[in-house]
Order: structure tokens, then C-alpha cells, then sequence
């Protein structure tokens, strides 16, 4: 539903300087594209997000949750409802436990990746190395398992915390946590039900000393053929689909179907990586959505294989 003057009076008093309104989400997408979202809140305090939270409840009115943005393709109409940061009010890492044979570390949601990748190379902690340069924040990360080749969430993560809409907290063990490929569940009714409207606050990880040089050293490395590998120097979301379970990786399967290169208005699937496409001159959400269209239709036509997405496509 559209707001009314009371919400955009109510909002303005309560959130101050921390809610905007038709905000562009070409300036919070690491792809550079998006028309506005009609507000965009950037809670300071998790007592500020539990109440916003609670409001879009009563009133009705949908919610987003992002981080930075890198994995989010947000259409050119823009998004209706709320649109809630999380990197303002849940940023801090900190060691949470004993460090004797293993190191608990508590990371917030909206704490950058490669903040808490360095944390733990600085303290000689073994287990993060794998999310080098991996773009977005930890509970992102969380919710699709992010991964490589040297690792994914599901070997580090041991508990997160969650929101309810209802303004309640979850603690939800490791050994309820459902891992898949980019995707993690837990049973519907350790959160009343309500898995999809959780909000992830933090995760708890596990992590082994090391030899510290030896981390940076593979850390290097890591980075080094990331950046061999990966296209630089134009906004992208990542990888755009899933690797099907077996066979070829998406990527190569694009490469195969011959479209490696191929571009719609200012979209463009990389030269350098098929699975990445890039905002190569002022692309808008429609020439993505355009190009991903393609890929999917030429895939299933050539190899009689359907990709899955792994971009989250928002907005109206």
C-alpha cells in the first residue's frame, strides 16, 4: 500500500535523518541500477529496527532487507514499501569465546565480508580466507552460503540470532541450520513459522589459530586469481546464475552457447567471466533483465538445461 501523510510524519519523527523517501537504488546497488524505493531506512540502533519492523507490521506495508546491495538487480520502477539497511546498526565483530582450541567470533549482519575476512587474518584465525573478495556483508553471506571452490558458511557458521516481526529474538544452533548450494533454511516453526520474515541480526563463527604468515600468504594468492578470473572495473552483481549440479558451471555453459561478449542497451555479459554481466555504459534493470532472459532461453534451447538465478530480482 501507498503511505499516507500520518506514516511519512510518523517516519520522519521517529527515524529523523535516518529515512529518505524515492530514493534512487542505483546508489546502493553494486550494479549501479534501480529506480527508487519509496522509503529507504538506515536504522541506527537494533531497538530502531525492531520498531520499524513492527510498524511496517501493523500498517501492512512490505519490507526489504538488504546490505550493500551486490547481489540485488532492482527493477527500473523501483521498489514500494520499505527498504531497510542494515550496515548503520549492525557492524561490529567481535571474539565472543574461548580460545584455546577454537575462536568464537560474533559478526552482525550488516558488517562487511572482507571486515570480518580481516579480522581474522590479523588475529591468525583460520576459516574465512574462502570469502576473499567475495562482495555484500555477513548476513548475506549467511543467508546464501556463500562460497568458493576453498570453502563456504556452512563449515564456519555455528549459530545465528534472529528477528521476528513480532519484535522477538531466535537463537538457532548449527545443527539446525539446513545448508544447500547458495541457500541456507531452518525448520519454519523454530521461528513461529515465519522463516522468510526473519531477519538475520548475526552469525557466530568458528575459527582455528594459524600459522599468520601462512594465511596471508594464501590470502594473497586467493585474491590474485580472483582478479585473474573475475572482471574489475565495472559494476556487476556477481555471479548471475547458480552452477547447475552437475556438468559444465554456468559459466561455461554460456561461453559454449556462444554469448560470451554479448550485450543488450548498456548490459553486457562479461568477455572475461560469462557468469558475470556488467553495467558497461548507463545500463538500465530492463536490459539485464533482457540479457538474463536470452541466456536462460539460449541455455535451455542448446543443452536442454534451465538455470537457476542467484541475482535476487526486486522492485515493480
Amino acid at each position: 500500500m501507498a503511505l499516507d501523510a500520518d506514516s511519512i510524519r510518523w517516519l520522519e519523527s521517529r527515524f529523523k535523518n535516518s529515512v529518505r523517501f524515492e530514493v534512487p537504488m542505483s546508489r546502493h546497488t553494486s550494479l549501479r541500477i534501480g529506480g527508487p524505493a519509496e522509503v529507504f531506512a538506515a536504522p541506527e540502533t537494533v531497538e530502531d529496527l525492531q520498531a520499524l519492523i513492527n510498524w511496517s507490521g501493523e500498517k501492512r506495508i512490505s519490507y526489504l532487507i538488504i546490505g550493500r546491495g551486490t547481489n540485488l538487480l532492482v527493477k527500473d520502477a523501483g521498489i514500494r514499501g520499505v527498504v531497510v539497511v542494515l550496515t548503520k546498526c549492525l557492524k561490529t565483530i567481535e571474539e565472543t569465546g574461548p580460545h584455546t582450541e577454537a575462536a568464537l567470533v560474533t559478526a552482525m549482519a550488516g558488517a562487511n565480508l572482507t571486515a570480518l575476512c580481516a579480522y581474522a587474518l590479523k588475529r591468525g584465525l583460520k576459516g574465512m580466507n574462502f570469502s576473499l573478495g567475495i562482495p555484500g556483508t555477513v548476513g548475506g553471506g549467511i543467508k546464501m552460503n556463500a562460497g568458493t571452490s576453498h570453502g563456504s558458511m556452512e563449515n564456519v557458521l555455528k549459530s545465528i540470532d534472529v528477528l521476528l516481526p513480532s519484535g522477538k529474538t531466535r537463537r538457532i544452533e548449527g545443527k539446525s541450520l539446513d545448508f544447500a548450494y547458495r541457500k541456507l533454511s531452518w525448520n519454519p516453526e523454530l521461528t513461529e513459522g515465519l522463516e522468510d520474515q526473519a531477519i538475520i541480526l548475526n552469525g557466530r563463527f568458528s575459527f582455528y589459530p594459524s600459522d599468520p604468515e601462512k594465511l596471508k600468504k594464501s590470502a594473497r594468492e586467493i585474491i590474485m586469481d580472483r582478479r585473474r578470473k573475475q572482471p574489475i572495473g565495472f559494476p556487476s552483481a556477481g555471479c548471475v546464475f547458480k552452477n547447475p549440479g552437475t556438468g559444465p558451471t554456468a559459466g561455461q555453459l554460456i561461453e559454449m552457447s556462444g554469448l560470451k561478449g554479448k550485450s543488450i542497451g548498456g548490459a553486457q555479459i562479461s568477455s572475461k567471466h560469462a557468469n558475470f554481466f556488467i553495467n558497461r555504459r548507463n545500463a538500465s534493470a530492463a536490459d539485464f533483465l533482457s540479457l538474463i532472459d536470452l541466456t536462460e532461453d539460449t541455455i535451455l534451447k542448446k543443452f536442454n538445461i534451465h538455470l537457476e538465478r542467484e541475482v535476487k530480482v526486486v522492485g515493480t
